[in-house]
């Protein structure tokens, strides 16, 4: 096979092993992240394995964490942007949230689109999208290229980030899993920690001058050398039987995305006027409606993007509610301590992005012990890595509170430490646990659903978290801003807590030979 996988191989892959809809099982017999055996997968024959699945690894990540680090970077530079550009409050916030909308709204489609047309070629189109929209952000004249700039960056982020867990799902064997989807949780966790450290770094060292430009300056070369990576290294897969794409359902859920996420964006510039209440009502409305359209779908034999599996699955729905929980406050919190030390505590952006070095360093750590914790006692490592972070709040709540902006680095920096903690025995461990309790049947849309509920939520803390900083921030300072969305985190890890409860405690799988290959797959 020279290094790769032949095409006869390729075949038998997406039909008994591959990844099915967004990236999990196929139908016949594959399964999704870590699933034990006891779930009954016994894995693709050992003819499917590619030698290259490690190289390809790295290839792949990048696109995760290029994605987070353009989330975050922008929040550390957007004052250097606004007094360089003379961006007006309504464009600074859809050049920092215009991202997420395009992001979040795109990440269904391009995981069906994926299935269909081939991951590599999504993933490839993606990154090249992504690397063209960041070299034209960072050359942006005017706050208008710069607003399209991100919009299309957020675009290319939803074609090639749906396709990283199925490329890991089809690339490594069930024996490997478990391990491959730990260096993906590390890498979504510090995407979001590296954008804050090293976009603080690049904005002081102001290379040749450039001032903010090379935040996004900086994903061209690694944007070109992770599409010749892909070419060279990423086997291309798609599912033997894609679902159809239902474009009723698509379609009602990009605009329910968008309607909520818009007025979350704008209406604090805007001063709440009617139009973001009748906009998010009309969100609410057609999300609603869409859940409608997907029961209807599924009792008409249709191809629902959500069947009723997944929500049938208590495991499965558990760990839904607390990556929407963990990833809602993830994205609210890095966003406001960032304004928050910037804007109440004036530091530089440097000064700023260092302090969330200690949460790094910490986080990095607890990844390493996530995986075989989660190996020996499951879901109860989540439940620990929530309280935590739990705790970690409490403590910011309690001294912004009593010492509002003179709250000193001293004291910041044992909490953050904490919270690394928290993410770190989160973050990883959540997809293969979740994944490791899904009926194998669904795992491939598990997967799926797994990713969207992350990028949506993140997204939604970033604008939400944004919105309420700043309205309280108008009213009472940045310390005012700073504790409400940490109170409300609070109650988002809560949530996350109470979803980890619902798992069953079954142990992540984290074989050290490989699963047996499997005799001969009946095709129904």
């Amino acid at each position: 096979m020279s290094g790769g996988v032949d095409t006869a191989a390729r075949q038998a892959g997406s039909e008994h092993g591959g990844a099915g809809e967004h990236g999990g099982a196929g139908k016949h017999g594959g399964v999704g992240v870590g699933v034990s055996r006891a779930a009954g997968n016994p894995g693709p024959p050992a003819a499917v394995v590619d030698s290259r699945r490690w190289r390809a690894l790295p290839v792949i990540l990048i696109a995760s964490f290029m994605s987070l680090f353009d989330v975050f970077v922008v929040n550390v530079a957007a004052p250097s942007i606004e007094s360089d550009l003379g961006a007006s409050n309504a464009g600074l916030e859809l050049i920092v949230g215009g991202y997420s909308f395009t992001y979040a709204a795109g990440l269904v489609t391009s995981g069906r689109l994926g299935d269909r047309f081939g991951r590599r070629r999504l993933y490839l189109i993606g990154m090249a999208v992504f690397t063209a929209a960041s070299a034209l952000c960072g050359v942006a004249p005017n706050e208008a290229t710069l607003i399209g700039g991100r919009l299309l960056q957020g675009a290319g982020a939803a074609a090639m980030v749906p396709q990283v867990l199925a490329l890991i799902t089809v690339t490594f064997p069930p024996a490997e899993r478990a391990r491959a989807f730990a260096f993906f949780g590390v890498t979504i966790g510090l995407g979001g920690v590296c954008g804050q450290v090293l976009g603080g770094v690049l904005l002081d060292l102001d290379i040749l001058g450039l001032g903010w430009r090379p935040i996004f300056l900086v994903n061209v070369p690694i944007g070109l050398a992770a599409l010749v990576g892909a070419r060279r290294l990423v086997t291309e897969s798609r599912a033997a039987r894609p679902e159809r794409l239902d474009p009723v359902g698509l379609g009602a859920l990009t605009l329910g995305i968008g309607l909520v996420l818009v007025p979350l964006t704008l209406g604090r510039d805007e001063g709440w006027p009617l139009w973001t209440w009748l906009a998010l009502t009309a969100g609410l409305l057609v999300l609603g409606g869409f859940a409608g359209w997907e029961a209807r779908l599924a009792r008409g034999g249709g191809h629902p993007i959500i069947p009723p599996a997944v929500v049938r699955s208590r495991p499965v729905v558990g760990g839904m509610v607390m990556s929407a929980g963990y990833f809602l406050f993830f994205g609210g919190f890095l966003l406001s301590l960032t304004i928050f030390l910037q804007a109440g505590q004036h530091r530089s952006p440097l000064n700023a992005g260092l302090m969330f070095a200690p949460l790094g360093v910490v986080f990095a750590l607890a990844s390493l012990c996530a995986r075989p914790l989660a190996g020996r006692f499951g879901p109860r490592v989540l439940s620990a890595g929530a309280l935590a972070t739990s705790l970690s709040l409490v403590g910011f709540a309690v001294a912004v509170a009593v010492e509002g902006t003179g709250v000193s680095a001293w004291e910041l920096t044992p909490l953050l430490m904490v919270a690394g903690l928290g993410n770190g025995l989160v973050i990883p461990a959540l997809a293969a646990t979740v994944m490791a309790a899904a009926p194998a049947d669904i795992s491939g849309t598990v997967s799926g659903v797994l990713t969207t509920t992350q990028q949506f939520a993140s997204a939604l803390g970033v604008s939400g978290g944004g919105a309420l900083f700043f309205a309280q921030s108008a009213r009472h300072g940045p310390d005012a801003g700073l504790l409400a969305t940490v109170l409300v985190g609070l109650v988002s890890v809560a949530v996350a807590f109470l979803g980890s409860l619902v798992l069953p405690r079954a142990t992540v799988a984290t074989p050290s030979v490989p699963t047996p290959a499997p005799g001969p797959a009946k095709v129904a």
